[in-house]
Formats: C-alpha cells, structure tokens, sequence
C-alpha cells in the first residue's frame, strides 16, 4: 500500500484548505437550532463556501451525492443527505461533515452539534465520541502504527459502554479525497503500516449508544444504527510532523485541556 507523503508546499496549502473547512463548521454552528431544516443548513454551507471562502464542496456531485455536506440526525451514522422535509427538533443531536477542496486540495472536518437541549444520553455519547477523537490523534507520531489509533479509540469507546462502528472509517486525503491508508477505529496496538511524517488522513470516530451494525438506506447513501439508537461523530483531518501530529482543520473547540498535553494553539502537538 503505497501511501503519500506531502512535500512541505503541498502541507502549506492543506493547512490553507483545513482552516477553512475549520471555520466552516464554526460559521455553521449559530444557524444550528430548533426548526431550521438540514436542506437550510446545506445551502447556508455551500453558499459559504462559494462566495465567502472561494472554495469547492466536495461532497457535491461526488460519486453522485447530490448536496454540498452531510448532516447525520440521531440514529443517522453518516451520510446524510440534507432535506427541506428534515426539521431539527429540541433534543436532536445533528454531525455536519465538511469537506472543502482549494488550490487542489481537501479540508475534511466533522463535529457532532447540539440542537436545543439534549438528553443525558445525547450529551454523554456526543462527550466520548469527541474524547475518542482526541484518543485516536493522540497516537499520532512517526513510527507509530494505525492500529494504535484504532486501539485507542475502541479501548475508550468501549470502557464508556459504548460501540464502534467497523464498516465506516477514516482515510487519506489530500489531493485525493479519499486516498490510502484506511484509518480503522478499532484494532491492536502494534498493526497496521507505520506512520511516517508527511502522511496526512482523517480521524472520524463513529460511536454508537447500542449495538455497532449499521444498515444502508436505499437511497445508496444514509447509513444508519440498525437498532436505531443514538450515534454520534467527530472528525478531523491531522498531519505526522516529524514529533507528533498537526491538526490541520484544528478549532476554537479544541483546547489544550481536552486534546492533550503538547497541544499548542495553532493545533500543532507532541505525543
């Protein structure tokens, strides 16, 4: 498996691409409330992209998906498709997934929001699927392997009495918006390729509060919990530095507390 390692201007304009789709999802957050649609929260993006960030959408038309971004509600695992006839309601919990392309190359981000008040329930899976996120890049540095990020996300998930989802996980991107290597949430310390610096690929985390299986839709796209329990996501596009790891579409949201020690504002890190 031959996977990619970005020359020093090729990581510039991934930052480039990152920040954006980073303050993409922090624009989107005050539209995120009771009674706004999903197809609302689509155009919002995608106007945004275009006129505001000069950037592409990437999901648009990709593999034929027709909208601009994902927006997963409740038992919705990924992939979403956003509706006029989809209302968030007071309690729901709702991931938007972005994923930006300029000058040549992919942003992709994802968080899980809050719409009104949510549940215990809602909160608590919404908190360590976010901890898992942060788990899984924590591993991040040359000479690690991938399996430890999955090992580390799946040892959390599953002390929280949470699941994982396998049929779903985290890729390379860059150029390319999903590229080698395949970044699995779950897994044993020790396997998989060795990280080196220069790779860049995404952490996506899917936890779910009951059983793993999940179920595709028949519109080839929506994937949902088969017990149609609550599941939630966090995602984030990271950089092997020479000492650890960068989050290239790093937040406001993602302070030192919460990512680990190392961690400095502009979302670089050491593990």
């Amino acid at each position: 498996m031959a996977v990619e390692i970005k020359s020093p201007e090729d990581i510039e304009k991934m930052r480039a691409v990152g920040r954006l789709a980073a303050e993409q999802l922090e624009m989107i957050e005050q539209h995120i409330r009771p009674g706004i649609t999903t197809g609302e929260i689509d155009r919002i993006c995608h106007e945004f992209t275009i006129s505001e960030q000069g950037a592409t959408p990437a999901p648009l038309n990709y593999r034929g998906f027709p909208k601009s971004v994902c927006t997963s509600v409740n038992h919705v695992v990924c992939h979403g498709i956003p509706s006029d006839d989809k209302v968030l309601k007071d309690g729901d919990i709702v991931n938007v997934d972005v994923t930006l392309i300029k000058d040549g190359f992919h942003g992709d981000t994802s968080k899980t929001f809050f719409v009104g008040k949510p549940g215990i329930l809602a909160r608590r899976l919404v908190q360590v699927t976010q901890d898992c996120l942060y788990a899984g890049i924590r591993e991040v540095r040359p000479g690690a392997h991938l399996g430890d990020i999955g090992h580390a996300i799946q040892t959390l998930a599953e002390a929280s009495r949470f699941s994982v989802v396998r049929e779903y996980c985290g890729h390379g991107i860059g150029r390319v918006f999903h590229d080698e290597p395949q970044v699995l949430h779950y897994g044993r310390r020790g396997t998989g390729i060795p990280l080196k610096a220069g790779m860049t690929f995404t952490v996506e985390p899917m936890i779910n509060a009951g059983k793993p299986a999940v179920k595709l839709l028949p519109d080839g796209w929506t994937v949902v919990t088969k017990d149609h329990k609550l599941t939630a996501q966090w995602e984030h596009t990271v950089l092997v530095t020479d000492t650890g790891f960068e989050i290239l579409t790093h937040r406001q949201d993602d302070t030192i507390e919460r990512i680990g020690t190392g961690v400095v504002a502009s979302g670089t890190g050491t593990a």
